[in-house]
């Protein structure tokens, strides 16, 4: 079966997180995929697009259609899923302006299954499609870790994974780190990004982001941080660090947004934490109680096995071929 990824970044994390690492398990189960990126002239992308029906199924990540584009989805032999796993209806302040709107639904429309990442996502399209499954994202298990090899030099590593977009939201914790770090000397605040941030009083430990630096920087810390700020973008999150976390033995400390509130076992695997008191105390906890933290972990790590890449992949490529065959099938977890 041949499948057509249509990708604007295809190179960004949100691609290899949700359908790049999965292309082993499409090999395995007869799917054939090929990327294509839109190109930028208007007739060089008109032939990308008329040769669509050379494919069995066509997916659309994250790819609202312009008006233009929307010609070439009607009529299709091809079937076409929508997948996407941000509140891309909305703009970054989420507000939902009448050009992401308009598109989202063009795409949302001419699409035969739409494939997000939470419920959340879902209710989006609900007034436009009826037939919609939410898949989780999905990461190997095996190699976040399975062996926990903290740093014994009496530190408390506090951990955040994530791009530099996203930097923003640590840096609501700032008066937080700095309050925190004049009550313990031992708190150190560990990036791991490609890009860094300073908070005067706080000791930070900057390592520059890899697909292979991530899973030793995870291991060696000792407590995960997820803020996010509460917007309707925000709340489209589909936030991988937790799951990367939990998989690391972390337990893990996020704000009630997006799929936090999923992902966090508030009180089990980690603490749900709103207002910045709650934020203070929360990490206060952890940070004196070194037992709670090793018995929070190991109960996120045995969560995230539920959504090791090996289950995700096969729900994914089930979905891919179902679509394919016209077969409306439940795969939402």
């Amino acid at each position: 079966m041949n499948l057509l990824i249509i990708s604007s970044n295809p190179e960004g994390s949100g691609f290899r997180e949700r359908i790049g690492s999965y292309f082993d398990t499409m090999a395995v189960r007869g799917i054939v995929p090929t990327v294509e990126v839109p190109s930028q002239c208007p007739i060089k992308r008109a032939r990308q697009y008329a040769k669509m029906d050379r494919y069995d199924v066509v997916l659309l990540h994250k790819k609202c259609l312009t008006l233009f584009e929307a010609v070439f989805f009607s009529p299709r032999r091809a079937k076409v899923i929508f997948s996407y796993d941000d509140a891309i209806m909305f703009n970054q302040d989420g507000n939902p302006t009448r050009t992401h709107v308009r598109r989202f639904r063009r795409s949302v429309q001419r699409a035969d299954t739409i494939l997000v990442g939470s419920s959340y996502l879902a209710q989006q399209a609900t007034a436009y499609h009826d037939h919609i499954q939410i898949l989780p994202l999905g990461l190997n298990t095996e190699r976040y870790g399975s062996t926990p090899s903290r740093c014994r030099d009496g530190k408390v590593r506090l951990v955040w994974v994530g791009s530099p977009v996203t930097l923003s939201y640590l840096d609501q914790l700032r008066p937080i780190m700095r309050e925190l770090a004049g009550q313990y000397s031992n708190l150190v605040l560990r990036l791991v990004c490609e890009e860094f941030l300073d908070m005067e009083g706080v000791e930070i430990e900057k390592i520059r982001w890899t697909p292979e630096t991530r899973y030793r920087a995870l291991a060696e810390a000792d407590i995960g941080l997820a803020p996010l700020p509460d917007n309707p973008f925000t709340r489209g999150k589909c936030t991988f660090k937790v799951l990367e976390y939990s998989a690391s033995g972390l337990p893990v400390i996020a704000s009630p947004v997006g799929t936090n509130v999923d992902h966090v076992k508030d009180g089990i695997t980690g603490y749900l934490a709103e207002t910045p008191r709650q934020w203070t105390e929360k990490i206060s906890e952890l940070i004196e109680a070194p037992q709670q933290r090793h018995d929070m972990g190991a109960c996120g790590r045995e969560y995230a096995r539920e959504f090791d890449r090996s289950i995700i992949g096969e729900k994914l490529c089930d979905l891919i071929l179902q679509t394919a065959a016209g077969s409306r099938q439940s795969t939402a977890m």
